[in-house]
C-alpha cells in the first residue's frame, strides 16, 4: 500500500525514524516481559529505571495507524488537532502534514511531551520535514500543559496509557460535534485503560465508541 502522503521529502525522513523505530521493538518487548515478573508492577507507574530506559526510545506509532490519522484528519478537514503523547515526533509529522494540507486558516497540532530530550529530538524532525509552523509542542506535564486550550478541537490522538483519560478529560470540553478522539492499543493493554472506556461510555459525556482490528487495537471514539 502506497502512503498517502505526496510529500517525498517527509516521506523520506518517515521512514528513516519508522526504522529506527522498529529496530527497538525486540529490546523494548523483552524489558517488558521482565517488568510484568515483578509482583507489585503497574504500567501507571513509572519509575526511575522506566524512564531511563525509555528515554532514548521512541515507541512510535505504527505506521499503518499513522497514516490512519493523517487520513482521519483530511477527511474532517481538521484545522486544530492534540497529541498526547508525542516522544519523537513520529506521529505528530503525519497529523502537521495533514493539517497542511488541508490548507485550513491557522491549522495547528498541540502537542505533549514531558521529557525534554525527546521534545528537543522532535523539534529537529519538525524543522527537517518543514513543518515546525504547524505544531505547539508543550512540555511538561500534559495535566497541566493541556489546560486551557482556546477554540474547538476537530480530531486527537492518545498515544499514552498512564494518563490517557486525564488528557481526554481536559481537552473533552473543546472536541466539536463529529470529533474524532484515536487511541492506541486498547486491546493489548485493555487493563491499563479502564478509567478510559469508563469516561468513554459514560453517555453524560457523549462519545460513541469502537475498537478497530488494527495490532494491539486502536479506539476509535467520536463526540455526538
Amino acid at each position: 500500500m502506497s502512503s498517502p502522503l505526496s510529500d517525498h521529502k517527509l516521506v523520506a525522513l518517515l521512514d528513516r525514524l519508522h526504522a529506527q523505530s522498529d529496530r527497538q521493538i525486540a529490546e523494548i518487548d523483552e524489558y517488558c516481559i521482565q517488568l510484568e515478573k515483578k509482583d507489585d508492577f503497574d504500567w501507571r507507574v513509572f519509575d526511575d529505571d522506566m524512564h531511563r530506559f525509555f528515554a532514548d526510545k521512541m515507541v512510535a506509532l505504527d505506521r499503518d495507524k499513522a497514516e490512519f490519522c493523517y487520513q482521519l484528519c483530511r477527511a474532517l478537514g481538521a484545522s486544530r488537532v492534540v497529541e498526547a503523547g508525542t516522544s519523537f515526533g513520529v506521529s505528530t509529522l503525519y497529523l502537521a502534514a495533514a493539517v497542511r494540507d488541508n490548507r485550513v486558516e491557522d491549522g495547528l497540532v498541540i502537542a505533549t511531551e514531558w521529557d525534554p530530550g525527546k521534545a528537543a529530538i522532535a523539534r529537529r524532525n519538525f524543522s527537517e520535514a518543514g513543518l515546525s509552523e504547524f505544531v505547539d509542542l508543550r512540555e511538561g506535564d500534559l495535566r497541566q500543559t493541556l489546560r486551557g486550550l482556546e477554540g474547538g478541537i476537530d480530531f486527537m490522538l492518545v498515544d499514552i496509557w498512564e494518563v490517557a483519560k486525564p488528557a481526554l478529560e481536559l481537552v473533552s470540553p473543546y472536541l466539536l460535534t463529529g470529533a474524532v478522539v484515536v487511541c492506541d492499543n486498547t486491546t493489548v493493554d485493555r487493563g491499563e485503560y479502564d478509567d478510559y472506556f469508563e469516561f468513554v461510555e459514560n453517555p453524560a459525556n457523549r462519545f460513541r465508541t469502537m475498537t478497530l482490528p488494527f495490532q494491539g487495537g486502536l479506539e476509535l471514539t467520536v463526540r455526538i
